[in-house]
């Protein structure tokens, strides 16, 4: 090839190379401002822009979603529901709804300061135990507005925290861990629930004692734990009681069905050790967790749990300590003596059909003055194995009428 083929091609006279050399240069410019900018964007979002993230491992996490929910959203147009699902033994089935913001991106302003919330979930990562999705909220404001998120998460711990004062939270288990059971309740009183002579103050004037000791058992090098066990016909009060001591002592209760589907002696134990500050560990019909049970309509089961995992978590080595639990049973006679040794039980109260004295005192917690129409309604009702909840039935039946309440007695068998 030519010599000058060359030569004349790098001239910078020749209008394809300065062609060429414009596109290069044009082309090195674009990709340099597209650095600059991206560098730019980078460097102000570092400076300008502040986000938080919450896990839905961490406890603020139902928190915020519960105070977002009150918060006017814009561009919300996707909700998700927050279902509490809990099957009793007869049957029924309490639910309790409410609405969340979904995942997505949501924006609203608070106290002057505009924020926008990213709910993601993550398929990819699953909590192996209850099949949830990881989710994660990411806040996300300006830097100047940075302080927003610790008054936004400190109202909404208050806001929590609001909810349940003066009233019992009852928490069921949701795989490894325990959550809230629909709202919380009003605190029952416990004179609200009558039973035979001393036993109420008996119970508590013991649950109070051990309250009251921790450093004792520390120093006998006892273990801080103390068990209940409360047995007797359905409607006796038992469960009653529990709700009505836990209002007493500003406790919550944790209710534990050991006949639940996929609990295991591993998860039965986590949850035994970790339960919620100040609160009753509830251990409803023991007598039926090993037990095959056929419903209508419905297969036979049997609870995953083992009986010498259930000794274990009670008193076992790896067992939980500053820890109270109640275990209720119809059929006293069915348990296990392991179950109910010292150690594991240390207090056991028969709470039977009502006495006299029960059916005195409800009758006069109804009709109060009524002296002399609650004698006669004794008289008609004393001996007959009737249970506390017939009578109660049967007052809230007649509330505004003592008479008519003595006059048809009768009808308190025909109740059930």
């Amino acid at each position: 090839m030519p010599t000058n083929f060359f030569t004349n091609l790098f001239d910078s006279n020749n209008p394809y190379f300065s062609a060429g050399v414009g596109v290069l240069g044009f082309g090195a410019g674009l990709a340099m401002l597209r650095q600059g900018l991206t560098r730019g964007a980078s460097f102000a979002r570092r400076r300008l822009i502040v986000s938080l993230e919450i896990p839905s491992k961490d406890k603020s996490y139902l928190w915020f979603l519960q105070w977002m929910s009150q918060q006017s959203l814009r561009r919300t147009h996707q909700y998700a529901v927050e279902t509490s699902f809990i099957q009793h033994d007869n049957g029924s089935v309490s639910t309790n709804f409410s609405l969340v913001p979904g995942p997505g991106t949501h924006y609203f302003k608070w106290r002057g300061a505009w924020i926008q919330v990213q709910r993601q979930r993550d398929s990819k990562m699953m909590d192996l135990t209850t099949g949830s999705p990881w989710e994660t909220i990411t806040l996300t404001a300006l830097y100047r507005d940075r302080d927003i998120f610790t008054e936004l998460l400190r109202e909404a711990r208050q806001l929590a925290l609001a909810k349940q004062e003066g009233k019992t939270v009852i928490y069921t288990s949701f795989g490894p861990e325990w959550r809230p059971f629909g709202l919380p309740r009003k605190r029952r009183i416990l004179d609200s629930v009558i039973l035979d002579k001393d036993i109420k103050e008996k119970i508590v004037r013991d649950v109070r004692d051990f309250i009251n000791n921790g450093k004792w058992y520390y120093e006998m090098g006892i273990p801080y734990r103390r068990g209940y066990l409360l047995y007797g016909p359905p409607g006796s009060g038992k469960s009653s009681f529990i709700q009505a001591l836990a209002g007493e002592l500003e406790y919550n209760i944790c209710l534990l069905n050991l006949s639940e589907r996929g609990l295991t002696d591993d998860r039965m134990n986590h949850l035994l050790s970790n339960a919620p500050e100040r609160s009753i560990i509830l251990l409803e019909d023991i007598d039926a967790a090993f037990t095959k049970r056929l419903a209508p309509n419905q297969q036979s089961y049997q609870s995953t749990v083992t009986f010498s995992g259930l000794l274990n978590a009670l008193d076992g080595v790896a067992s939980a300590e500053e820890r109270i639990i109640f275990m209720t049973t119809n059929h006293v006679d069915r348990l296990d003596r392991a179950l109910i040794r010292p150690g594991r039980v240390d207090m056991k109260e028969h709470f039977g059909t009502a006495t006299e004295h029960q059916i005195r005192s409800m009758f006069l917690r109804f009709y109060q003055g009524e002296h002399e129409w609650a004698e006669q309604f004794v008289d008609k009702i004393k001996g007959r194995g009737i249970s506390t909840a017939q009578l109660q039935g049967h007052f809230v039946f007649y509330k505004n009428d003592a008479r008519a309440a003595v006059e048809n007695a009768e009808s308190v068998f025909h109740t059930w």
